[in-house]
């Protein structure tokens, strides 16, 4: 169950963060490799708490329920950094092996919680005996379609772009560090705050309304940020890339749940998150070389093409939903 695999995950995790202290202080660049490495297999495990949270609500519930959940990120962003940073110089150890102890203590307060209140809770629904179809099969639902589509672009868009903007920011139009950190910030507050009221605008509008909203935002977010940007054209479209993402990814992760049988949601939530994160690491990594090759408006030309692919995505599923889901 989800349980053993969580807490497995996070004693992994554990011992990842307490290899990469020893490899800072080894100075061994192939252990904070296999730590680096570890991390990033227990963080694809913590990515299931959504469907997690999804599954132990009804059906009508899920989208506050996630939104609820997302609003955790706030914590994250704020905690992380600050452990990092008041860890980091630790008396007696080499600087940074501090701040890989510091994640492993939250991540045992982590496997503390998990362990004493984690049970494995499934909200069965009337679908739920229904027979497993073959991955094949569910994979040509339209609406799955738009719902692996909006999670994946949003994801891979915004990694692209926040990425990218340091570099353009700080390194070629000379912000300082202390302005290029406040549209960080701000971006990123801007990914969790709607999560406030996101989940309730999915509850009465719908996923698809929600995800056309979110396709609106990431191109506003390429209208603010082209051609020669200042400090306030960063920041707006920084902002709106946040909010978008919130839209698509919300509006897309409560979709994927309505388009499969319980017996069939971790085969489907499997290729999702690879598609999801697989993409999200190719944002990450062209954010570089584009950078370098064509500068920001090549960024923001080179993002616009996949965010305009929902759009096929959209009209393809509109017909199946407005059909009853499956579950």
């Amino acid at each position: 169950g989800r349980r053993a695999g969580f807490l497995g995950a996070t004693a992994l995790g554990i011992a990842a963060a307490l290899l990469a202290a020893l490899a800072v202080s080894r100075q061994s660049f192939l252990l904070f490799v296999l730590a680096a490495y570890s991390i990033g297999v227990y963080i694809a495990f913590m990515q299931q708490f959504r469907f997690a949270v999804a599954e132990s609500v009804t059906a009508d519930r899920v989208p506050r329920s996630l939104s609820i959940f997302m609003l955790a990120g706030i914590v994250s962003a704020l905690l992380g950094p600050e452990v990092g940073r008041r860890f980091s110089d630790l008396e007696g150890l080499p600087l940074y092996s501090g701040s890989f102890i510091g994640l492993a203590a939250l991540l045992s307060v982590s496997f503390l919680i998990l362990l004493l209140f984690y049970q494995n809770i499934t909200v069965e629904s009337s679908a739920s005996t229904e027979a497993k179809r073959p991955l094949a099969e569910i994979i040509r639902q339209p609406e799955l379609i738009l719902a692996v589509s909006a999670a994946a672009i949003a994801y891979s868009v915004m990694a692209l772009v926040m990425t990218a903007t340091p570099l353009s920011m700080h390194q070629m139009d000379g912000f300082s560090l202390d302005a290029t950190t406040r549209v960080i910030q701000s971006h990123i507050l801007a990914m969790y705050l709607p999560s406030f009221f996101s989940g309730a605008l999915i509850s009465r509008f719908g996923a698809l309304n929600t995800i056309k909203s979110g396709l609106v935002l990431m191109v506003a977010c390429i209208g603010a940020g082209w051609n020669n940007p200042q400090f306030f054209h960063y920041l707006a479209a920084l902002i709106l890339l946040g909010v978008g993402w919130n839209f698509l990814f919300l509006g897309g992760t409560t979709l994927l749940t309505q388009c499969y049988y319980p017996g069939e949601r971790f085969k489907v939530q499997a290729v999702n998150d690879f598609l999801v994160f697989g993409l999200q690491g190719v944002g990450s990594l062209s954010a570089g070389v584009l950078i370098a090759a064509a500068g920001w408006n090549g960024v923001m030309t080179f993002a616009l093409p996949a965010i305009l692919l929902l759009i096929p995505a959209i009209v393809l599923a509109r017909g199946a939903l407005t059909s009853s889901s499956v579950q």
